[in-house]
């Protein structure tokens, strides 16, 4: 087995670091004040992120995408997450489920969002389905050659400032399968209209919002791929998706454990320097382990997934490592405050934000609950990672 990453991805790992410690990591006093960055600020990050080929990394070369595989797009999250998140989602991607654009669509969403030029909200959860996506109650109605939507949509991220959001609604609620169809719903339709804005424990600038559908009536041209086949899309980038909430998660540990480090070689108590005491050499030590756990399974996850094994292997060796990553940066943050002891609970410093940011890691992309079902139903069926 050669876990060496090839040398043309290390260097451009560099460049994606430098990018992170000049770009984005000098912004974060901002966004955690503001809750937001400037405009400007935005256009000059998706401005240069485009500049060194960060623009919708995993998209094709053929529409305008970076064509990175999906090794090479874990290694560059990791550094971009080096930044707290409300910097660093100002880099632009595009979902893997806009590929299933067709015809005018391609220009209208895909391309744009490609490019740039468009942001775009993913409208699948409800008030009262969560982990439970299949049990939505948002409905939509063929009517006159429109179809009219009517429901509630929450916890959409950048759904105040999204250009059109990608809907999941229920439309053929007798059938036992191909219940639900994708639409993409832009901004301005009428009967579409923005609700709530969540105020969230952490994650400044990274916003949540309600989104609500009133008799939302959308042209058939807008729906994405097939009526009654939206399952089968939001389902497609379920690996991906939780492939790169582990590499999110691999970014502020590997920060944490750094400003660990340095903090304990340079706090002195009790005449010493605390890393000079086992205790807390033990918790740097219980740090370094889950990081380097966490990575090997992200990146051999990815490489599944690169080289084409089976989509329920790779199902599951996505769930186990956004199972595991997410709950290790917990406890580095954890572990790294007690560190720092008071300074670390102050909200001026990168720990105590990290640790208010780590907790939803565990929620988002499937909770941790619905990560083990995953792995032990693939366990019982098939076998380890089979």
């Amino acid at each position: 087995m050669d876990f060496t990453i090839p040398d043309h991805l290390v260097e451009f790992r560099e460049t994606v670091r430098r990018f992170t410690e000049t770009e984005l990591i000098p912004h974060e006093d901002y966004v955690e004040e503001h809750d937001g960055l400037p405009e400007e600020v935005e256009r000059r990050i998706r401005e240069r992120s485009h500049a060194i080929g960060l623009n919708s990394m995993g998209m094709p070369e053929e529409v305008g995408g970076a064509g990175m595989d999906v090794l090479s797009q874990v290694l560059v999250t990791e550094e971009l997450f080096r930044a707290l998140g409300g910097v660093a989602e100002a880099v632009p991607t595009t979902p893997s489920v806009l590929l299933a654009c067709a015809g005018e669509q391609r220009e209208r969403f895909l391309i744009p969002c490609v490019r740039g030029d468009l942001q775009w909200c993913f409208a699948l959860t409800e008030p009262d389905t969560g982990s439970d996506a299949a049990g939505i109650t948002t409905r939509a109605e063929l009517r006159d050659g429109s179809w009219v939507i009517n429901g509630r949509k929450r916890f959409i991220s950048h759904a105040d400032s999204a250009d059109f959001a990608i809907v999941f609604a229920l439309t053929h609620p007798d059938r036992e399968q191909d219940r639900i169809t994708a639409f993409l719903v832009e901004k301005g339709t009428p009967g579409f209209s923005v609700g709530q804005l969540h105020k969230t424990m952490g994650h400044r600038g990274y916003r949540q919002a309600e989104l609500v559908f009133d008799d939302c009536a959308v042209p058939e041209a807008n729906v994405l791929g097939e009526p009654g086949r939206g399952f089968g899309i939001a389902h497609g980038g379920l690996s991906s998706g939780r492939i790169m909430t582990a590499a999110r998660c691999l970014g502020p540990m590997a920060r944490l454990i750094d400003d660990g480090v340095e903090w304990a070689k340079q706090r002195v108590q009790f005449g010493r320097p605390i890393a000079e005491y086992q205790a807390i050499q033990f918790m740097l030590a219980d740090c370094a382990t889950d990081l380097h756990a966490a990575r090997l399974m992200t990146y051999n996850a990815a490489w599944a997934a690169d080289q084409g094994e089976a989509p329920k292997a790779v199902h599951a060796k996505a769930s186990a490592a956004k199972l595991f990553a997410s709950e290790a940066l917990g406890r580095v943050a954890d572990r790294v405050l007690q560190i720092f002891g008071g300074t670390g609970y102050m909200n001026e410093t990168f720990v105590e934000r990290a640790y208010r940011n780590a907790r939803i890691e565990r929620i988002w992309e499937g909770t941790s609950e619905i990560q083990r079902i995953i792995i032990a139903r693939n366990l019982l069926k098939r076998g380890m990672f089979s």
